[in-house]
Order: structure tokens, then sequence, then C-alpha cells
């Protein structure tokens, strides 16, 4: 039994961890909050009350039309199809093979596999950015600058999935595995009924992880493509802002598109975000 001061020393504990838990949360809704609260407003001003000084917290004036002109002063809907394309085929390739490469690497023997590993860690380390100059002059030599093949095959790099697979499926009960195989499930079947049928929340993890940030990606598209042809929404964004008065930006039309472009991706994320979170942390529970 704890006596009176020991409780009361738990209690003051565990009421300074559940101020210091909802200050904490506090602070992350306001740095996430105030950014969305004011793309939101923006997209409904006029452009005085955005160049105005001091800022100007509430439209004095609303102005939806400027959607209609995020929507029409480009192709919006080319590079919405775009996006999808682009977003789809990515993240469908890089599914698969984070499946199957995390797969091997678990249950499958061969010569090589811990150095094949380290090789993909490897590849965690190295920035997006350096590779860019390398890419684009092999894909330029190919001939494929401003198609869909151009940007698609070397965004399909799949290392993060490989890592978050590959620590799930050796989180997998190995009792379970073990009777599968005892009952002669062969590689296959062993994959489809019953590793993946355990993996639903780590999948699902991955495909909204790998989702959006193929949804968001910027650089390699804006190199790739000369035209709306082939550009993706986020490339779009930067031509809405350049259009018109290209000193001045117009950035009402230009938040009203960055909210539509957003919308998306926010839906599937919180309609899956239980999943993610569940996925993510189950991952992570052996190396």
């Amino acid at each position: 039994m704890r006596s009176t001061a020991e409780t009361r020393a738990y209690r003051r504990r565990r009421t300074a961890v559940t101020v210091l838990g909802y200050a904490a949360m506090v602070c992350v809704l306001i740095l996430v909050g105030i950014p969305l609260f004011w793309i939101l407003i923006t997209s409904f001003k006029d452009r005085p009350d955005i160049y105005t000084q001091p800022a100007v917290y509430w439209p004095r004036s609303w102005h939806p039309e400027n959607y209609t002109h995020a929507t029409t002063t480009l192709p919006f809907w080319t590079f919405l199809r775009n996006s999808l394309i682009v977003t789809g085929v990515v993240a469908a390739v890089k599914f698969v093979l984070g499946v199957f490469s995390a797969y091997g690497l678990v249950f499958l023997r061969f010569p090589g596999k811990t150095l094949l590993f380290l090789i993909i860690i490897a590849a965690l380390m190295v920035p997006n950015q350096i590779t860019v100059i390398s890419n684009y002059a092999l894909v330029a030599q190919w001939g494929w600058r401003n198609t869909f093949q151009g940007i698609i095959v070397p965004l399909c790099g799949v290392a993060f999935g490989t890592f978050l697979m590959r620590n799930h499926f050796l989180s997998l009960p190995a009792e379970i595995i073990e009777a599968a195989r005892m009952d002669g499930a062969g590689w296959w079947r062993l994959l489809t009924r019953v590793v993946l049928p355990m993996s639903g929340p780590t999948m699902v993890a991955f495909a909204v992880v790998t989702l959006v940030n193929e949804w968001n990606e910027y650089l390699w598209p804006f190199l790739m493509a000369d035209d709306t042809g082939v550009a993706t929404l986020p490339v779009g964004l930067t031509l809405l802002q350049n259009t018109e008065n290209p000193s001045v930006t117009n950035w009402g039309p230009v938040m009203a598109g960055t909210l539509l472009t957003m919308l998306p991706i926010l839906v599937v994320f919180l309609l899956l975000q239980r999943h993610m979170i569940k996925g993510l942390t189950s991952g992570a529970v052996k190396g």
C-alpha cells in the first residue's frame, strides 16, 4: 500500500505530465492550424486585402471567385489528372516492390541478404536532390523528358517501404509462420494467406505515406515537365503564381488552388489515419 505522501507525489507527477501533454498538443495545433487558417482566409481575399499593412486577418469582402480563377486560368483539371496518374502509378509500383522485397529479405534465404539490406539502408541516407542531376542526364539521354515515364520511373525507388515492411514482417509471430510452412505453404501461399492478412495496418501506413509523398512531389516533375501536358498539381501552382503580373502575385487564386490540391490527399489521410498510426508503431517493434 502506498503512503499518503507517495500518493500525493504520484498525483502531482501525473497532473504535471497531463498538463505538459496538453500544452504540447496546443503548441502543435497552433503551429499547424495558423498556417492552414491563413491559407483558407487568403483564398477568399481580394488582392488589396492581401498586400495591405498591417495584415488583415479577416477579409473585408469575400471573393469565392478566386476558386473559379484558380481552376480556369490554367488547365487545373489537366494538372489534377496528371497528379492522379503519377501518384497512382508510382504508389502502386512502390507498394508492390516494397512488399515483395521485404518478404524476400525476411522469409527467403539467399547469399548476400544482409549486404543487400545495408545497401537499401544506405539509399535511405542519400537525399533525393543529390541524384537529381544524374537522373536528369540519364532521362534526357533516353528521350523521356516531358513524358509520364520520365517522371514516374525515377520516382519508383522503394527503400523506405522495404525498410518499413521488413521491420513489420520481423515482428510477426514465428510460430504462425513455422506452422504454415509445416502445412506445406509455399512462398506465394505464405505471403498471400498468412503474412499479408496479418499486415493490414502496416500496409495501410505504407500506402498512405507513399501517396502523400508522391502527391506532394515537386522538384522532379518540375524539371521533367516542359508544358502543361504532363505537369502535376504542385507544378501547376507555380505556373498559377506566375500568371497575370509576375512581379505581384495574386495570392488569392494561388491559395485557392493550394486548398484544392490539399483536399484529396487530406481526405485520404483523415480516413486512414488510425490504421496508419497503428501500422507505423507495429512495424517498429523489432529491427
